[in-house]
């Protein structure tokens, strides 16, 4: 759509909504319909909106950007070709920029970049990307990176094997995980693959998102939708729908934020579509929706940051290693990683998630295992997704907070983890470390990205 198209709009439906005010030629009113609600303390939190602002935009992003720019981030294994579990779904995009761009050879897409692109300690098979690998470095040289599960495994591997089969909190998944030995699962460089509008929108897309409100969201059962009210919700079901709106909303902003602007035969021109944000965020034209989702996003920010502080000492440990094969920049990408991770546990206004649960055990047990099948049902969705390359964030993203969740719901058997040796209790496998930090950096990127589009809508009119 033009930008005057658009500005149309923005008029029309002030006249169509009852009590709207356009307030054209007034400095700033366009920036304040979008951002008038996103300022101040957020709901159920001690944290405010401009301090997040502040740590993310001149603390926090430059660095996670760097960390995800590394040989062991940038690549993620994921099947792309799984059916989808509830539906009939024969609504895979056309378009070119909803492709994906795999490292092995895929036939049925129109780009190719070659196996030998990916580290080999990350594409090889024989090297195991869990615990034992992470932690007996001397292992993983003797045995050609922790070959496979056998008899050469030591003794201690074979009992800590043992110890990962105990039901526990950091076994409970929360998504729906893709089996990485099968012959689908797929390398895919993220940084090849930037996620961006891509036109996959109308029914298809709506379908995808209203199965993830009207199915999976706790909701009040006098309410027709979740996106209208949170009364009458616990603070952990409310929670629940504020981490999916905040998803929800972060992805919006990517779409505005990357857009196609132009598209010829010699180039293609992305950037920011100012229109395309006002779409999904004013005030009027959403009626009053847009900026609570935007404030949802900051709420979706500070659960993943708490779980990157939690985390700490899982990755603190000498023996664990970020492999991908090249020592030197391994260790480089370690300590960049442990840097941000103490920048994360800095942060003063941490949301406290031991409200979460905190009432009678039995209820609490009982609320917990909701929510943890709520979300996993999520992650199974967006193998309904109908375009490549939304489907490949989307998974990515789902697991990421998905792994959050599980680092927020273990917080006793991380604080039991060893300084050195194996953590029989909690477990992240590779899979789940990309996802983490990627997810986080697309929130961080779309925090980031609020500012420049705060400026931009000062300036109009």
């Amino acid at each position: 759509m033009a930008a005057g198209g658009g500005l149309r709009l923005l008029g029309l439906a002030a006249l169509l909504l009852p009590g709207a005010v356009l307030c054209r030629g007034s400095p700033g009113a366009a920036e304040r319909r979008c951002f008038c609600q996103v300022t101040g303390h957020l709901d159920d939190c001690t944290c405010d909106v401009e301090t997040i602002d502040a740590f993310n935009n001149y603390k926090f992003f430059p660095r996670l950007n760097k960390l995800l720019e590394s040989d062991y981030f940038r690549y993620y294994k994921v099947n792309l070709k799984k059916p989808c579990p509830f539906w009939n779904d024969n609504s895979h995009c056309g378009r070119r920029d909803c492709a994906v761009k795999p490292c092995p050879s895929m036939k049925h897409m129109l780009h190719f970049v070659f196996q030998d692109k990916v580290p080999d300690g990350i594409r090889s098979r024989s090297y195991k990307y869990s615990e034992e690998a992470n932690s007996l470095a001397e292992e993983c040289e003797e045995a050609e990176r922790l070959g496979a599960v056998d008899g050469s495994l030591s003794e201690e591997t074979q009992q800590a094997v043992l110890q990962w089969t105990r039901h526990d909190d950091s076994s409970d998944s929360f998504c729906e995980a893709d089996d990485i030995l099968s012959p689908d699962v797929e390398y895919v460089d993220l940084l090849l693959n930037p996620e961006r509008y891509t036109g996959y929108k109308g029914p298809d897309a709506w379908k995808i998102w209203n199965s993830i409100y009207e199915e999976n969201c706790f909701k009040p059962q006098n309410v027709k939708r979740p996106l209208e009210s949170d009364r009458g919700v616990c603070v952990e079901k409310r929670a629940f729908y504020r981490l999916i709106s905040g998803l929800h909303a972060s992805i919006n902003i990517h779409l505005s934020a990357r857009y196609l602007l132009q598209d010829t035969w010699s180039e293609k021109k992305w950037g920011p579509n100012v229109t395309e944000f006002q779409q999904r965020f004013d005030e009027v034209i959403t009626r009053g929706e847009g900026p609570r989702r935007l404030k949802n996003l900051y709420f979706l920010y500070l659960i993943e940051l708490r779980a990157l502080s939690k985390v700490l000492p899982f990755f603190e440990r000498p023996g664990f290693q970020l492999y991908t094969g090249n020592k030197s920049q391994d260790a480089e990408t370690k300590t960049l990683l442990l840097e941000i991770l103490h920048l994360a546990k800095s942060f003063p206004l941490h949301f406290d998630e031991n409200s979460f649960f905190a009432g009678n055990k039995k209820e609490a047990a009982k609320l917990k295992e909701e929510f943890r099948l709520h979300f996993k049902n999520i992650s199974r969705i967006m193998d309904c997704v109908g375009c490549f390359k939304c489907r490949l964030w989307g998974k990515l993203q789902t697991q990421g907070l998905g792994t959050a969740l599980k680092i927020l719901f273990s917080e006793n058997l991380i604080e039991k983890i060893p300084e050195s040796g194996p953590s029989y209790g909690f477990q992240l496998t590779r899979q789940e470390i990309v996802a983490l930090f990627n997810a986080f950096g697309r929130v961080s990127t779309s925090v980031r990205e609020l500012e420049n589009f705060r400026n931009i809508l000062q300036n109009m009119w």
